[in-house]
């Protein structure tokens, strides 16, 4: 019985994203010149989700996918504006898990 398809056991390495680095700006236009500051918070990182799935018999596809990475968030910008938020990473597994 070998190259089975059912896989009941398998190792994965999850990383959640990293958060964004928030802006050091300081404000200034024709009016002031040394204004306070105007630096945008960075984008929160993405998380790392585990979702049951009632369809799902098998470990297969996490097989071949032993490492996980959600995405980082992005940098805060001038003029307040923050980052963008990292997309988070959903993993399937079947119910019992």
């Amino acid at each position: 019985m070998s190259g089975s398809n059912f896989i009941d056991y398998v190792k994965i390495y999850c990383k959640s994203g990293r958060g964004g680095s928030g802006s050091t700006h300081l404000l200034r236009n024709r009016m002031t010149s040394k204004g306070g500051p105007d630096g945008g918070d960075g984008g929160r990182g993405g998380h790392v989700i585990v979702k049951g799935n009632a369809q799902m018999w098998t470990l297969l596809p996490l097989k071949y996918q032993k490492h996980i990475k959600a995405a980082s968030g992005e940098n805060g910008s001038s003029q307040e504006r923050k980052g963008a938020q990292g997309e988070d990473k959903y993993i399937e597994v079947p119910l019992g898990t």
